[in-house]
């Protein structure tokens, strides 16, 4: 099951921190698409998964937005 988060508008640090409130919703193994425009996503989003130990799949940007897929691990 995928979820997606648009957190666009939002700025450090609410993007994350509504990041770790919707993947703790959720089953191992499940996904939330999560869509940015805050610049500082960019180390956030990474340094978040990293230090929560979930699972960064992808990240790609279209002109200010950014969509991160992050897997629960």
């Amino acid at each position: 099951m995928t979820q997606t988060l648009d957190a666009t508008g939002l700025l450090c640090p609410l993007p994350v921190l509504k990041l770790r409130k919707r993947l703790q919703a959720l089953a191992a193994g499940e996904t939330v698409t999560l869509i940015t425009d805050d610049p500082a996503a960019v180390i956030d989003v990474p340094h978040f998964c990293a230090e929560s130990g979930n699972e960064l799949i992808s990240q790609s940007e279209d002109g200010t937005t950014m969509t991160w897929i992050v897997r629960k691990v």
